[in-house]
C-alpha cells in the first residue's frame, strides 16, 4: 500500500507549495490525536533547520498540535538527532524535526519521532495519513483543554553534552586544528562550541544562517569550500555537516573527501578491536561499495545490505542486534549513542580513532580502494520503464556481464520521477559499459 504523504524520510516538498501550513496544521492535529496514550498530559518537543519557512511549518504545527490538546516544546534551531535525543530525555509522547536535510532552502519537510526517539515505522505513518484525510474536528479539544506552547532554553547545552559524553572522560581533542562546516545549518551553534570544548582549535564556517543559504555552497553535499579551507590553514581535519546535521562528511589534511563507506570501516575495525561490535558486522544499503564488503570480509566482518534509506537501516540494525550501520552519503547510525544517525557523534567516534592512532587522518580513514563506481539518472514522465521487456533484458545481459565480480543496482528514486542506475566492479571500463547499455534501455523506455 502507497503512502500519500510520506516518502523514506518524512514528509518533504517545496514550501508553501507541497508543504503548506494547511498540511502542517493537519500533521499536527492528526500526529496529535494519534499518540495521546494515557491519562497524563501529553507533549510534543519540535526544533528546525535554519530556512526561513521553517517559522511558518513551526507555527501551523503548533496550532495543529495544541488544537488536540497536546503541549508544545519549542526546540528553535537543533540537529535532527538533537530532537530525536530530547524527545526521550524529556518525556515527550511525540518529537518533530522541521528540515529537508541537504535540500536547498526552497525545500522543506517534516520528520516524526515516537516517545522512543525513533522514526515512525510505515504502519504509524499510514495511520497519520488516514487521520490528515478523515474528518478531525469533531476530535478537537474544548477550550479548557487546549495545549500550551513553550519555548525551551537550555537544549543547546543539553546535547552539547549528550555529544561529549559519547567519547570516555579521558579522551580531548587538544593538538587537533579542526574546521567544521555546519552548511548554515542546524547545527551552526552546538557543533563548534562541542569541538571546542573538548579541547580542539576550532576554525568555524557555514555558521551564518540567513534562511536562504543552508546548503548553499557548503555543508556535506558541497565539500570543496570545506577542502579548500583545510588546506589554507594545514588543518588536521575538515568536518562537514548537512543541512539538520544528522550525515556527514570528512576531508583529510590533504583536502580529500572521506565517504560514509570508510568511515564505517574505520568505526568498525576499532570497535572490533575493542569488542564493542554487538554483531560481528555492520548494517549499510546496497549503494555501499563492494570494496567496504571485502574489507570487512578481510579483517572477519559481515555486511548486511539494506535498501536505501538510513530508516531501513535503523530496522535491519534494531531487528538483528547490530549498533553500527549507515549510509554512504555520511548517514551513520551508532545505536549505543543515537537513535538516528548523528554527524556529530560519528565524526567524534572518528576523531578518537585518530587521537589514539597518532596518524594522520588520510591514513586513517584508507581502509580500502574502492571500486569503480558510476551512477546515472534517467528521469521519466509516467509509465514504469522498468517493466519494459527490453529493460528487463538488458538488465539480465549487464549482471550477466559483471558475474560475481560486481554488482549493478537499479532503483526508482523515492523523491522525484528517477531510475537510478549504479554498477560497480573491478574493470572500470567494463561497468562503464554496463551503465551505458542500461541507461540506453531505460531512456529509450521511458521515452
Amino acid at each position: 500500500m502507497s503512502r500519500k504523504y510520506f516518502g523514506t524520510d518524512g514528509i518533504r516538498g517545496r514550501a508553501n507549495g507541497v508543504i503548506t501550513p494547511e498540511l502542517a496544521l493537519k500533521v499536527g492535529q492528526a500526529a496529535g490525536l494519534l499518540f495521546q496514550r494515557g491519562d497524563h498530559r501529553h507533549r510534543v518537543v519540535i526544533g528546525k533547520d535554519t530556512r526561513l519557512s521553517g517559522y511558518m511549518i513551526e507555527t501551523a504545527l503548533i496550532a495543529g498540535f495544541t488544537s488536540v490538546g497536546m503541549d508544545v516544546l519549542q526546540l528553535g534551531p537543533m540537529p535532527t538527532p538533537a530532537v530525536a535525543m530530547l524527545t526521550r530525555s524529556m518525556r515527550a509522547d511525540l518529537g518533530v524535526m522541521i528540515s529537508a536535510s541537504h535540500n536547498p532552502f526552497e525545500d522543506n519537510g517534516i520528520k516524526l519521532f515516537g516517545p522512543d526517539g525513533f522514526k515512525l515505522n510505515d504502519d504509524v505513518e499510514r495511520a497519520i495519513e488516514a487521520l490528515i484525510d478523515g474528518e478531525m474536528h469533531k476530535r478537537l479539544s474544548g477550550s479548557r483543554d487546549l495545549g500550551r506552547a513553550k519555548r525551551i532554553e537550555s537544549v543547546h547545552a543539553r546535547y552539547i553534552e549528550f555529544a561529549k559524553r559519547s567519547l570516555p572522560r579521558n579522551v580531548t581533542l587538544d593538538g587537533l586544528r579542526i574546521v567544521v562546516d555546519c552548511a548554515n545549518g542546524a547545527a551552526y551553534r552546538v557543533a563548534p562550541e562541542t569541538l571546542w570544548e573538548l579541547g580542539a582549535e576550532v576554525i568555524a564556517i557555514g555558521v551564518e544562517p540567513d534562511g536562504f543559504n543552508i546548503n548553499q555552497d557548503v555543508g556535506s553535499t558541497a565539500p570543496a569550500a570545506l577542502a579548500a579551507k583545510v588546506r589554507e590553514l594545514r588543518a588536521d581535519i575538515g568536518i562537514a555537516l548537512d543541512g539538520d546535521a544528522d550525515r556527514v562528511l570528512i576531508v583529510d589534511e590533504k583536502g580529500q573527501s572521506v565517504d560514509g563507506d570508510q568511515l564505517m570501516a574505520v568505526v568498525a575495525r576499532s570497535w572490533k578491536e575493542d569488542d564493542r561490535l554487538t554483531q560481528p558486522g555492520l548494517v549499510a544499503t546496497i549503494m555501499s561499495n563492494l570494496g567496504l564488503e571485502r574489507y570487512l570480509g578481510g579483517i572477519g566482518l559481515s555486511l548486511a545490505r539494506t535498501a536505501v534509506g538510513d530508516r531501513y537501516v535503523l530496522e535491519h540494525m534494531r531487528e538483528h542486534g547490530y549498533n553500527l550501520g549507515g549510509e554512504q552519503s555520511g548517514h551513520i547510525i551508532m545505536s549505543d549513542y543515537a537513535t538516528t544517525g548523528d554527524g556529530l557523534v560519528a565524526a567524534l567516534q572518528l576523531l578518537s580513532v585518530v587521537k589514539r592512532s597518532d596518524r594522520p587522518v588520510s591514513e586513517v580513514c584508507h581502509c580500502f580502494d574502492p571500486l569503480p563506481q558510476i551512477l546515472r539518472n534517467v528521469r521519466y514522465r509516467a509509465g514504469e520503464p522498468l517493466r519494459a521487456d527490453s529493460v528487463v533484458s538488458a538488465i539480465a545481459q549487464a549482471r550477466e556481464r559483471l558475474g560475481n565480480d560486481g554488482r549493478l543496482v537499479i532503483r526508482a528514486s523515492g523523491t522525484e520521477p528517477v531510475i537510478r542506475v549504479m554498477a560497480e566492479g573491478d574493470d572500470r571500463a567494463l561497468v562503464s559499459e554496463v551503465v551505458d547499455t542500461v541507461v540506453d534501455a531505460v531512456a529509450k523506455a521511458a521515452a
